[in-house]
């Protein structure tokens, strides 16, 4: 899928929780990346990210970067 279309996504699921505020909404914005999107949808937003790639809103920026961090090997 496009990394347009990831972070379009990505954005639209981080406006659905923005509610929570900054203490919450990430952890639940990665939740749902972990339960409904495939696996490779998240390793093609992550590697994005990690390229530079930009266009995420704070929230989903914050979840992508948890999602990040639990797949990198020590």
């Amino acid at each position: 899928m496009p990394p347009e279309k990831l972070t379009m996504m990505a954005n639209q699921i981080s406006r659905f929780f923005a509610h929570l505020g900054p203490e919450h909404a990430p952890e639940e914005i990665a939740d749902h990346l972990r339960k409904f999107w495939d696996p490779r949808m998240r390793r093609d937003i992550i590697a994005y990210v990690a390229a530079g790639g930009g266009g995420l809103d704070p929230l989903a920026a914050a979840a992508v970067a948890r999602l990040a961090a639990e797949t990198r090997v020590p």
